[in-house]
């Protein structure tokens, strides 16, 4: 259950929602923290379930003593009004037993919100690559049905690859293909379901493995901000005691 911050909820109609899947290096979950700093993004909410394993601990986002004092928790809401923007960070795993609840509460929630689009940043395993996702760029990208009319011509003139579907049975028939992430967590179940449902849902997510994945993320903010324009100018890693400029 959604709760908001303040006396009043925030309307998310006609806004973009990002959000992380909890998998491996913890990309996503990296990314969106890139994207709520950088935006300085305020928190509008947080979430209310026993689908996440119980958190709390000072604000990460924290510029002065008196907001690192404010608590966080499992799962927060922020939002940039500026841009329509509303981030979901997802920051404990999602308990084995409560996965589908979670997809449902998750579901239910982008819907009854009235979000334009959504966005799930997402990583696979590198080491699971077949011999055609090992050429190129590791960046990959679906649409839900809802998303493809509108949003299909503009990643393909961007040059985005989509996640191929991959041999069922490799070495053996190649006649049935299938979608598959590993290490992806939630996301294959959870695009699935919006496709189903008809949620306009966009997948991004990197090919890495686990180790230093704040490259991976950086990568995946800009992959992200050549299609939804977010951030002036592309992020990158400073160097140690380089300035900001």
């Amino acid at each position: 259950m959604f709760i908001a911050s303040g006396d009043v909820v925030p309307s998310f109609k006609g806004f973009t929602l990002i959000m992380p899947a909890v998998s491996v290096g913890n990309v996503g979950q990296l990314a969106v923290d890139l994207l709520i700093s950088t935006l300085n993004m305020a928190r509008v909410g947080h979430f209310h379930t026993d689908c996440l394993i119980p958190m709390a601990g000072n604000n990460p986002y924290a510029t002065c003593a008196e907001e690192a004092g404010q608590l966080s928790t499992s799962a927060e809401v922020y939002c940039h009004s500026d841009s329509k923007l509303a981030v979901l960070q997802i920051r404990t795993p999602i308990i084995q037993t409560k996965v589908r609840s979670f997809r449902k509460l998750m579901v239910s929630w982008i819907k009854s919100s009235g979000f334009l689009r959504s966005v799930l940043l997402s990583s696979s395993q590198a080491y699971h690559r077949d011999d055609q996702q090992l050429h190129g760029t590791p960046l990959r990208y679906l649409l839900t049905p809802s998303l493809q009319k509108e949003e299909a011509p503009r990643v393909e003139e961007l040059g985005w690859r989509e996640m191929e579907r991959i041999s069922a049975f490799p070495g053996v028939s190649d006649s049935e293909q299938r979608l598959y992430i590993p290490g992806g967590g939630v996301t294959k179940a959870l695009y699935t379901d919006c496709c189903t449902e008809g949620i306009s849902m966009a997948v991004v997510l990197i090919f890495c493995s686990e180790g230093d994945n704040i490259p991976d993320a950086f990568a995946l903010v800009n992959h992200l901000n050549d299609w939804l324009h977010l951030l002036e100018k592309p992020v990158r890693v400073r160097k140690c005691g380089e300035s900001e400029s």
